[in-house]
């Protein structure tokens, strides 16, 4: 399918100020891709489908994650993780996109996974970071950012934890295990130095 016509199907899917979002991801994701020397073409399309189907009924989501047989034990968390693994369900059937890393940058990025890809990292800190998030913390991701997708991730990370115990939440056991591998990741590059 054509770029316009993605376009297109996505920001029929939301709202204004959700579409202003994507778009602040995409340009955020092609920023950290040449930054990080990721490709940006993929950066963008993943940036793109990220939040294709977030407002979606929650019923339908559900009924999603049951059909494709998605992991069960997401049902058992925040509605927040569902669209991701969603999407990345649906952009393949809907749109033929079977590029696995662009794939796994849409499912992963609302949790994080161990061991991501360059891209799934830059499109899970995009949506993060990009222009028009404003919360406590954001500067400091994007400082980070200018000398470790790592590091902008843990802190990313450590918000999203920090926010869900705050709300009496649970913590999906995938983003905990995503912080410590990135911070073995890091000891790793550093020698073991902390």
């Amino acid at each position: 399918m054509k770029r316009d016509k993605l376009v297109q199907a996505v920001q029929q899917q939301m709202p204004e100020k959700r579409w202003l979002h994507t778009l602040g991801v995409m340009e955020t994701s092609v920023a950290l891709a040449n930054q990080f020397g990721a490709d940006p073409v993929k950066a963008d399309l993943a940036a793109l489908l990220h939040d294709y189907c977030k407002y979606w009924s929650i019923e339908r989501q559900k009924e999603w994650v049951i059909k494709e047989q998605l992991p069960v034990e997401l049902l058992l968390y925040d509605k927040q993780l569902w669209h991701g693994p969603v999407a990345a369900e649906l952009v393949q059937q809907e749109f033929s996109i079977h590029d696995e890393d662009v794939i796994n940058a849409i499912r992963y990025h609302t949790s994080g996974r161990t061991n991501m890809s360059m891209l799934e990292k830059i499109v899970c800190l995009a949506d993060y970071m990009e222009p028009g998030r404003d919360f406590p913390g954001v500067e400091k991701i994007r400082e980070l950012s200018k000398e470790s997708i790592e590091k902008a991730l843990i802190a990313g990370f450590d918000s999203t934890i920090c926010f869900l115990i705050s709300k009496g939440k649970k913590v999906f056991p995938l983003t905990i295990e995503s912080r410590n591998f990135l911070i073995d990741e890091i000891k790793k590059y550093e020698g073991g130095i902390e």
